[in-house]
């Protein structure tokens, strides 16, 4: 299991980092139903302000979830809430480091506020918000 409140600091972090495939944007796609010609149209995205294919943005965001979910809090936690502000574009090929810090705990009612950045292999913030988590209770 996952860290329990007791366990969570202020400023405890941990990340993930991965290369954003052209797969992994096909696969978003279809399961998702985006096929929005900005991710899957090399033609038509390169008519566009991005002057090329990007990738999902909230494909991108769903990295914050696997951090959250395996590292910090980890396993067993619960994703109550989350604030998103795109940034900047993903482009195929990126790789993202997408990073969760403990901002604020909430022990009264067993709730961990969390800071949450995407960054490319540039040092460019791509994504950043905030999530709220409810951390599991080892029984």
């Amino acid at each position: 299991m996952g860290k329990t409140i007791e366990e969570i600091k202020i400023g405890d972090k941990a990340y993930i980092e991965k290369t954003i495939s052209e797969t992994d944007v096909y696969l978003f796609a279809g399961i998702t139903g985006d096929l929005n010609p900005a991710h899957i149209n090399q033609v038509q995205s390169e008519k566009t302000m991005f002057k090329g294919r990007i990738a999902h943005g909230v494909l991108v965001s769903g990295l914050i979830s696997a951090v959250l979910g395996m590292q910090l809090p980890g396993t067993g936690t619960i994703y109550l809430e989350q604030s998103l502000k795109f940034i900047a574009p993903v482009r195929i090929g990126d790789t993202i480091k997408a990073e969760v810090e403990v901002i604020e705990i909430l022990k009264e009612r067993n709730r961990v506020k969390l800071k949450t950045t995407c960054i490319n292999q540039d040092g460019t913030i791509v994504i950043s918000g905030q999530a709220l988590v409810m951390p599991p209770k080892h029984v």
